[in-house]
């Protein structure tokens, strides 16, 4: 059976939108307006927030029925990463360090994603800044995609920033397949550092990104409607 199903991918700068306002609840009315079933959040930042609800919490009872999340940063008042938030169950989770010598910590969330149309496999990350940790953190992202049986889908922050960047280029090899809205900085996109990757029979239908979003946060969202064969 064809299923279609709605990807939502974006950094969320710790919820802080351009006001300088810390609003998760601005977060979730946006996001909910795509209607996604898989959401992927990076820069999910919980230090120094005591007062409020726990953001990745906050997040999934607002969005979604199943959650992972990855710190990649834990201090006395709180944690910094990224999660993943879906209407469908999540399976097989695990968390893969990308991290790169003394460069802050990566990592990816790699999952089983089970849907009434099938079960595809889930990686989702956020890349370093630096050119050379992007390249062996994409040469693991492409392995991870090989690995196991059924399609893969990966999204999340790439910070691939060169229109032949080393990620575009080791993914599309594995993932041809790969939105390319502008997403980077919200308020005059130039850069196509959010993405999703996938490959057949997963097909992309569609995909865009959402300029409202640029009283939220630093990035604009990237939404893909993608068909599970």
């Amino acid at each position: 059976m064809r299923q279609t199903i709605r990807l939502l991918s974006w950094n969320i700068h710790g919820g802080i939108g351009a006001d300088g306002r810390f609003d998760l609840a601005r977060i979730v009315r946006l996001i909910e307006r795509h209607d996604p079933d898989v959401i992927a959040l990076q820069e999910v930042d919980s230090r120094g927030r005591a007062g409020d609800a726990a953001p990745v919490a906050f997040l999934s009872q607002s969005l979604g029925e199943h959650a992972a999340e990855a710190r990649t940063i834990s201090a006395p008042d709180g944690h910094y990463g990224h999660c993943v938030i879906s209407r469908f169950p999540l399976g097989d989770i695990r968390v893969e360090d990308l991290s790169f010598i003394s460069r802050e910590p990566r990592c990816a969330i790699v999952s089983s994603i089970e849907t009434p149309g099938g079960t595809f496999r889930l990686v989702t990350t956020h890349l370093g800044l630096s050119i050379v940790e992007r390249r062996a953190q994409a040469k693991r992202l492409a392995a991870l995609a090989c690995e196991g049986k059924g399609p893969c889908i990966a999204m999340g922050d790439f910070n691939d920033w060169f229109a032949f960047g080393h990620v575009r280029r080791r993914l599309k090899r594995v993932m041809p397949q790969r939105t390319m809205e502008r997403t980077f900085p919200a308020a005059w996109p130039l850069l196509r550092l959010d993405r999703i990757y996938c490959a057949a029979p997963v097909r992309l239908v569609a995909s865009w990104t959402d300029p409202e979003a640029a009283s939220a946060s630093d990035h604009l969202p990237v939404i893909a409607d993608v068909m599970l064969a």
